[in-house]
């Protein structure tokens, strides 16, 4: 700055306030200024201006993979509702380390970002709970939000925005389509077990086996990673073993679309021999082949409540904001009703 008002013939002052933009200058002086900080390509130190609050900070979205559909769908919410919003967004991932995830939380409180958004599944354990509790306490510290988009709120609140969604509602509402379509034989290849949204996709899974007076055999229950691949390998090894179903749950499209090609790699019609459902409602659902009944899970408005909440600032009601928003099933074509 002081070399853009030595080039101008200028005060640095008159620099600060011809950059800040809300001073009244002079017209020729302001030209002056200009010209010299496009002669030296001067940028803004906004680490500087941050500090002083006099810029917005951006909102980081930190996840595992930004390679999966529905994250990317959550990415994509919190960058619009950042963007209609003035701020910057940054996107993160942690590939699943979680000293890589403490690292990032602490480079963005040292960005000054405005809040800092952790997506996808965890296991609730004292340690989860514990290191969430020491993001929030230092975020609030520096003037940021923590805000946790399907992971577990903290039991003793704190300065946390928790955005979640209906998985046990939505997995209810899938196993009660199948079973008022009359199967009672029901493969459910649900998540890895003491993962927050798996155990409550199979909860509501459970939910729904009760309401209709259903036992589950043991068999039937497999878990596993909600990724293609585990899908078919799962559905495969049930068919080899002569597991009897004649529906499969599976706990996401993705692992839905392995369990398609493991039926129909055994010559299993879909519907006609073996109904499926999904969850998640990701753009493929629609066009496979039969056209997928799953679970719509609202993930773009899940990154945008999050950036929203975030920043209410002195709006927000609480110190804990906690928003659940609902689920729904999507009924296609890969459910047939049994005589």
């Amino acid at each position: 700055m002081r070399d853009v008002a030595a080039q101008a013939g200028v005060s640095v002052a008159t620099v600060s306030r011809v950059l800040a933009g809300n001073y009244p200058v002079a017209v020729e002086t302001r030209a002056r200024v200009t010209a010299a900080v496009e002669a030296l390509h001067y940028v803004v130190n906004v680490h500087a201006k941050a500090l002083s609050g006099g810029v917005a900070g951006p909102i980081a979205l930190v996840l595992k993979d930004i390679t999966g559909p529905s994250f990317a769908h959550v990415a994509a919410g919190v960058e619009q509702e950042a963007a209609d919003r003035g701020r910057l967004s940054l996107v993160c991932a942690t590939r699943g380390d979680q000293d890589r995830e403490d690292d990032l939380v602490q480079l963005m409180r040292q960005q000054h970002a405005a809040a800092v958004v952790l997506v996808g599944g965890v296991t609730p354990d004292q340690g989860y709970y514990r290191r969430m509790t020491e993001y929030a306490k230092a975020l609030d510290a520096a003037g940021s939000r923590l805000v946790l988009v399907g992971r577990p709120s903290l039991p003793e609140g704190g300065p946390v925005t928790v955005v979640e969604y209906d998985d046990r509602g939505g997995a209810f509402q899938a196993a009660s389509h199948l079973l008022s379509a009359g199967h009672r034989r029901i493969l459910f290849l649900g998540g890895e077990p003491l993962m927050s949204s798996a155990e409550r996709r199979r909860d509501g899974f459970y939910d729904g086996l009760r309401a209709y007076g259903v036992p589950q055999a043991e068999e039937l229950d497999l878990p596993g990673p909600y990724v293609r691949s585990s899908g078919h390998l799962r559905t495969r090894e049930a068919l080899r073993s002569g597991v009897d179903f004649t529906a499969v749950f599976a706990g996401t499209d993705m692992v839905a679309l392995g369990a398609l090609a493991a039926l129909r790699e055994a010559g299993r019609d879909v519907p006609g021999d073996v109904s499926v459902v999904g969850f998640d409602d990701v753009p493929f659902a629609a066009d496979l082949t039969p056209a997928l009944t799953t679970v719509r899970v609202p993930y773009e408005e899940l990154g945008r409540t999050a950036v929203r909440l975030a920043l209410q600032g002195d709006e927000r009601l609480s110190s804990d904001d906690h928003v659940v928003l609902s689920t729904q099933l999507v009924i296609r074509k890969s459910v047939r009703t049994l005589s």
